[in-house]
Parts: C-alpha cells; sequence; structure tokens
C-alpha cells in the first residue's frame, strides 16, 4: 500500500502510513486520530514537576495532553484483518478518523473479513456501528476474549461497576451485541489464524488482550496494556487511571516490557507516538522505548 497523508495531532507529527511486513502478515498502521487526556488519567502517581515536564514532551498543556490512536490493518492470505475499530463518533471529536483513513488508501470497510478487539472500550470498539446501527464493516467476523464480553454485557452492571464505568458498559454492550451474530469468543492461547496468537493482558480490562504475530522474531499488537511510550516506559510502577484492575495491569505491563526487552520483540503500541512501532530497552530501572 503507498504512503497517505494521516491525521495528527496539530504540531505533534504530521507524515504518511507506516508500512511493514512481518513474517506473512502485511501491515499498514492507521491513524484514528487522537484522543486527550487529563494527566491525573496519564499519570496520577507523578509529582507536580514530573507532571509538569512530562505534560511537555508528550506535546501537551499544563493539564493534559494528545494520545495518538494507532490501529494495525493486517493482510494476511485472502484475510484483511482490523485490530480495534477507532473511536467512530462515540468518544472524542478529535478521534475517529478510521474510515476516512481506510479511504485514503482505497479500502472498501466491506472489504475488512475479520476485526479483533483488543478489549470493549469506546476509543477501540466505538468505530463499529454507524449512527443508524448498521455495520461500519459489514462482512468482517469478529473477536473478543470470552472474559471481556462477560464483564462489559453483564446485565447487572450498574449494580456491581463503579458508576464512572457505566457508560462505558453501555457502549461496550451497543458494540458488542451488534456484532453477537458473527463474533467468536477467544481465551488467552488461541491461535486466530496461522502465526496470530492471542496473549492474556489483563488488568487495563478484566479481558484485555494482546496479539503475538509469528514472524523473523515476533511481533507483539500491545493493545493499551502499556498505555504510553514514554510515561509507561519511564514509570512502569505508576498506575494509568482507566485500569479496571489497577494492581493487575502493573504486573501485566511489567510482564509485557520485560518480555519484549528479553526477546527483543517489536512491539506495537495502540497510543504510542506514530507508528507506535519499536523495541524495548532498560534504561536506569526502567525501559525507554526505540523506534524501529
Amino acid at each position: 500500500m503507498a504512503s497517505q497523508q494521516a491525521t495528527f495531532p496539530p504540531g505533534v507529527l504530521a507524515g504518511g502510513f507506516h508500512t511493514l511486513k512481518h513474517g506473512r502478515f502485511d501491515i499498514t498502521v492507521l491513524s484514528d486520530g487522537y484522543i486527550t487526556l487529563t494527566s491525573d488519567i496519564l499519570m496520577p502517581d507523578g509529582g507536580p514537576e514530573e507532571i509538569k515536564r512530562l505534560l511537555g514532551r508528550l506535546g501537551g498543556d499544563a493539564d493534559s495532553a494528545p494520545l495518538q490512536t494507532n490501529i494495525p490493518l493486517i493482510r494476511h492470505g485472502s484475510d484483511l484483518i482490523l485490530v480495534d475499530t477507532g473511536a467512530g463518533a462515540n468518544f472524542q471529536p478529535s478521534d475517529g478518523r478510521l474510515a476516512e483513513n481506510l479511504a485514503s488508501i482505497g479500502v472498501d470497510p466491506a472489504s475488512i473479513t475479520k476485526v479483533i478487539f483488543t478489549h470493549a472500550h469506546p476509543d477501540h470498539s466505538g468505530g463499529t456501528t454507524k449512527a443508524d446501527g448498521s455495520l461500519v464493516f459489514p462482512n468482517a467476523h469478529y473477536y473478543v476474549n470470552e472474559a471481556e464480553w462477560v464483564f462489559w454485557t453483564d446485565p447487572d452492571y450498574e449494580m456491581k461497576m463503579p458508576e464512572p464505568l457505566h457508560v462505558f458498559a453501555r457502549g461496550a454492550q451497543r458494540d458488542l451485541f451488534a456484532v453477537k451474530d458473527r463474533l467468536t469468543m477467544v481465551k488467552p492461547g488461541d491461535e486466530i489464524l496461522s502465526g496470530m496468537h492471542v496473549v492474556s493482558t489483563r488488568g487495563h480490562t478484566p479481558g484485555h488482550i494482546s496479539l503475538e504475530l509469528a514472524g523473523d522474531g515476533n511481533l507483539l499488537i500491545a493493545g493499551d496494556v502499556i498505555p504510553n511510550n514514554i510515561v509507561s516506559f519511564e514509570n512502569p510502577r505508576w498506575h494509568f487511571g482507566f485500569d479496571t484492575e489497577p494492581e493487575i495491569a502493573l504486573t501485566n505491563r511489567a510482564n509485557m516490557l520485560d518480555k519484549a526487552a528479553n526477546e527483543r520483540l517489536q512491539i506495537l503500541g495502540y497510543h504510542w507516538t506514530y507508528p507506535g512501532l519499536g523495541y524495548v530497552e532498560r534504561s536506569d530501572g526502567a525501559y525507554r522505548f526505540v523506534r524501529s
């Protein structure tokens, strides 16, 4: 696929879509735009001076920073696969750009054969349906971790979940119920297709998954297990405000950073600096991100 202009935060990055070949997988990293998060979500454990410094490095202001949204489009044989559907019109006005960016490279949404949800937060699954409830990707088969389905589709969520999660649960039910007749439940260790395995990265949500793609050295598609390639790498013991199971999230974040560093794996993050692809190296008791 030819390089095309993507939609990025003003002053953060402007450039073409990144493509790579990994084993039998041809990958284009598309942009869904960007989201803006406040410092109490991004780095609730940070001190005032640390927060100020990190927000500046992220291209933010005194209170918040923009995080890009990277969506892998993967061609494997006759399959054309999306990992997550972006936000559509269901999160922030600066995201939801996936459909127009697919069109810019000549990809018809009807040609997508598989959609894999890392989890069902609105910036990852909100682009599943149009305003009228019809599917954006009408010919795709969908995959979600069984634990993710069970958590979000609980009919008693208002009694079991804290109130701030209620709006997320309503959105997840909208998206997951829309595809329930074409949905496969997966579990960690499952192979979705040859060379693509499901990895448990529970914590950000109870059913969050990542994907490991076989190739010349494996590639990890991380989703939100490692929220940011600056804050989370340099401060791996800091919490992230949107993690549903904070301590489990910290453990699995550390495990993935450690695995990627030990095995010299390429890793692709959803909200990392575009295209979100690189390596993990140890640095002064923490980690640093090295772009591929």
